[in-house]
């Protein structure tokens, strides 16, 4: 059987570059894709520390022709598909009411949308691996609030396009999943603390401390269990979920 290959969005960091470098134990070939090409150069040199062959694919998967270049590239380099894991996206944080529409547009732009027309390029590939695709959704899908309210939009609306992919999926032979991770401790969540922290008379470390405890959770996950479970997702041995909404979040949300 020809070596298995897997792409990973939101590659340059986070989350995504702590997959990427997971999936380097199970998959001889990681096709990385983010804007930040610089990033992704450090994040393939770790993927080949890891054991398998890094190909870099820097741009925007907000570009409608983006999703189409990436599946060419990987096609090019590796001649399959069979792991595409959905995880690159940023939806600013602002007040419901103070969102104009290009703000709107632009959270969907990356995430839902960028999303959407790279796992629809990659189908054909996929079906012919039999393969394994995620989405990464988020909590605020679960809980919108009015400062959430793109992010919730936009999460909720990728949790169901997993779910009508998974659909898809079962005549085709491409298992869908998609994931919720709760708070992670990121480099855009560092980035975001260092901001909220002396706006609200806090010191970053006061912060951090403390924001685990206001959502009642013992603490931030870390971008490498998020990674293990991205990893079981795409394995053999969950082949039977499809359609699933995967939640890891340290107990956060609280209902059944």
């Amino acid at each position: 059987m020809p070596n298995p290959v897997a792409v990973v969005t939101g590659a340059s960091q986070g989350i995504g570059r702590s997959t990427a470098i997971r999936l380097a134990r199970d998959f001889p070939s990681i096709v990385l894709v983010a804007r930040n090409r610089s990033n992704l150069e450090d994040t393939a040199s770790q993927v080949r520390a890891a054991g398998a062959e890094p190909h870099v694919v820097g741009l925007d998967l907000s570009e409608p022709s983006a999703a189409r270049t990436v599946v060419e590239e990987t096609l090019g380099a590796f001649g399959r598909i069979d792991a595409l894991l959905n995880i690159a996206g940023a939806v600013p944080q602002i007040d419901l009411f103070e969102m104009t529409d290009e703000q709107w547009d632009a959270g969907m732009a990356l995430k839902l949308h960028g999303a959407r027309r790279l796992t629809i390029e990659a189908w054909p590939a996929l079906t012919e691996a039999k393969g394994s695709v995620v989405l990464m959704s988020g909590n605020s899908a679960i809980f919108p609030k009015a400062l959430y309210a793109a992010v919730g939009t936009t999460n909720a609306a990728i949790a169901a396009l997993a779910k009508a992919f998974a659909d898809r999926g079962i005549d085709d032979g491409v298992q869908v999943n998609s994931v919720i991770p709760g708070a992670v401790m990121t480099g855009r969540r560092r980035s975001y603390l260092e901001h909220w922290a002396p706006a609200h008379g806090m010191t970053v470390e006061e912060a951090t401390a403390d924001f685990p405890q206001k959502v009642d959770i013992g603490r931030f996950g870390r971008p490498e269990e998020i990674a293990e479970l991205m990893a079981f997702l795409v394995s053999p041995a969950a082949r039977w979920m499809t359609g699933s909404v995967v939640r890891m979040d340290g107990g956060e949300v609280k209902s059944v």
